[in-house]
């Protein structure tokens, strides 16, 4: 089953962490951007349920892209904490999405929470403090 849900683009913000686990789809809303994709072979641990690796990496890009929706233009955020509760297992052929319900940017320190979803069941919750930190100036090297 290879079925997208109506809204949903692929991926354009690629990574060396995420290229594997393509084709990855996106859903912008006002305030949050939603990731989504098919929970195949390739997302799934020995036992056959969506890895919890993959839950735990989708949801911190989930709340980050999110957060970077309520901040001035070129701010950069890097996770200083990640905590996620399994709540049940994702199953191959599933629609996993990445939901960022809540989000309250600060002036240096920002914070989210995600619901991960599998065919709109909540199989994942998390949260994610993030910091704002401005982008490096560049400076020669003599």
């Amino acid at each position: 089953m290879t079925d997208v849900p109506a809204g949903f683009a692929p991926n354009t913000r690629r990574s060396g962490l995420t290229d594997p686990w393509e084709p990855i789809y996106i859903r912008e809303t006002s305030e949050a951007l939603i990731i989504g994709l098919r929970a195949t072979a390739a997302h799934c641990n020995a036992r056959g349920f969506v890895h919890g690796g993959l839950i735990s990496a989708l949801a911190d890009n989930a709340m980050g892209h999110s957060m970077r929706l309520h901040l001035p233009e070129g701010a950069r955020l890097v996770t200083v904490n990640l905590y996620l509760d399994y709540l049940a297992s994702g199953q191959q052929g599933q629609w996993l999405s990445f939901e960022t319900e809540f989000v309250r940017p600060g002036r240096t320190l920002a914070f989210a929470q995600c619901f991960v979803r599998a065919d709109g069941e909540t199989i994942a919750r998390g949260n994610a403090t993030f910091r704002a930190t401005r982008p490096r100036t560049e400076t020669a090297v003599a």
